[in-house]
């Protein structure tokens, strides 16, 4: 048994990691402040059945708050952190407030970790932090240094963070770029539950720019395997002896959490997608299909901090991870629309 603390527990891709933890005999102690981004009710269901188990236990809590979260970890702990100020348009509204709870809360509970003694954290980053430059398909070796939108540099100054402490303290980190993850309780602010909602309701669709933007589609059980092979890499014996990922020995150091001279740390960036891509154009086709019913567009200007293009190698996440994405996006979105349909009633 793995003892996890996960931030973000009540959201979309957290609910899903801690159900998958919590079936495999982990036990899960899952923080999340019920931001007011989307609904209170929405995250309250996303975990009303793991609270009825015993392996699971949510504390309400923000992830800034240095005391709260120092009294969570233990020296045995894995963070799972997938916490953090959500969406690269409204990042462009309120920078301040992205770059105070994803940037300093990742530092607060990187802090935790060593202060603990413990070694292990997975941070959920983002290939937002990739921008418009990267050559296609996108690979970690990429140096990432112009991100255009304050949600994606907030999201790369996370996993320099996270190589700072690998290096200085000794901790075995996985940073995990996801690429636009979708399925069942996907926020509802995000693009395919949101013209899912709106085809089905027979209300116009905002479309921006001509169509022909591009999109790594990620199914959310697919990611949900990535983390999970994640949290046990950070468990595993030296890098340096496996020779599958960048070890660094870091200088002796004292202070609190520390010894004379820290044990070798180790970070990956390792990409998370579906390896493909589909256009907005296509994606709206798919959603229309699975609905039933004719989309109706309200052509919109591009807009700004939205990248044209996205697209995943995962040939490093298949050596790291054993990471082999099978969900295509064909086949997630008819599951979606299922899944949509279920839990708001078949449309109209």
């Amino acid at each position: 048994m793995t003892r996890v603390v996960l931030t973000g527990a009540a959201g979309f891709i957290g609910s899903h990691v801690a159900e998958c933890l919590v079936a495999r005999g982990d036990e899960v102690v899952g923080l999340d402040n019920f931001d007011a981004f989307y609904p209170r009710a929405v995250k309250e269901a996303n975990v009303a059945t793991l609270r009825r188990g015993p392996r699971f236990r949510l504390v309400e809590g923000d992830i800034r708050d240095a005391k709260a979260v120092g009294a969570l970890v233990t020296p045995e702990t894995v963070v799972v952190h997938l916490a953090a100020r959500a969406g690269v348009r409204p990042s462009l509204e309120d920078p301040a407030l992205y770059a105070s709870v994803n940037i300093e809360g990742t530092a607060v509970l990187l802090e935790a970790v060593r202060r603990a003694g413990a070694r292990r954290f997975v941070f959920g980053s983002s290939s937002s932090v990739y921008g418009d430059t990267a050559p296609v398909p996108f690979s970690e070796d990429w140096p990432a240094l112009l991100p255009i939108s304050p949600y994606a540099a907030t999201k790369r100054a996370g996993e320099l963070l996270c190589a700072t402490f690998a290096q200085l303290y000794g901790l075995r980190i996985m940073a995990l770029r996801f690429f636009t993850v979708y399925g069942p309780r996907q926020r509802p602010d995000l693009a395919i539950h949101k013209f899912t909602r709106l085809i089905a309701e027979g209300r116009p669709v905002p479309f921006y720019g001509d169509g022909s933007s591009e999109r790594d589609y990620t199914y959310i059980d697919d990611i949900v395997g990535g983390v999970r092979a994640a949290v046990d890499w950070t468990a595993a014996p030296d890098t340096r002896r496996r020779g599958t990922a960048a070890a660094v020995a870091p200088p002796a150091r004292s202070g609190p959490g520390s010894s004379a001279t820290a044990p070798a740390g180790a970070l990956e960036i390792v990409n998370l997608g579906e390896s493909r891509t589909t256009s907005l154009d296509a994606l709206v086709a798919l959603i229309a299909r699975a609905v039933g019913k004719e989309a109706r567009l309200e052509r919109l200007p591009a807009q700004p901090g939205d990248v044209r293009r996205t697209c995943a190698d995962v040939r490093k996440a298949g050596r790291v991870l054993g990471y082999r994405p099978t969900t295509t996006v064909e086949d997630g979105i008819p599951r979606f629309v299922r899944w949509f349909e279920e839990a708001h009633g078949h449309p109209a």
